[in-house]
């Protein structure tokens, strides 16, 4: 169980994520808020659901991220 950040960069409806995987919601929606002040197209933001395992983390004060080992 994990959250990944998505965003969404159109009017389409979809949302767009990568390969990163937080072990909270929080995390990932940090991640995903990140994304948003860099990238100039981001509509909304949000944090989903994942079956696939943590392999990241990022610490909510520094905002230092930081892959896990497999």
């Amino acid at each position: 169980m994990s959250y990944k950040p998505e965003v969404q960069t159109d009017n389409s409806g979809k949302w767009y994520g990568n390969a990163l995987r937080f072990e909270t919601e929080a995390e990932a929606l940090a991640s995903a808020k990140d994304l948003e002040r860099r990238w100039f197209a981001v509509r909304a933001v949000r944090a989903s659901y994942s079956d696939d395992p943590v392999n990241y983390k990022l610490d909510l004060k520094t905002y230092v991220m930081e892959a896990i080992a497999a």
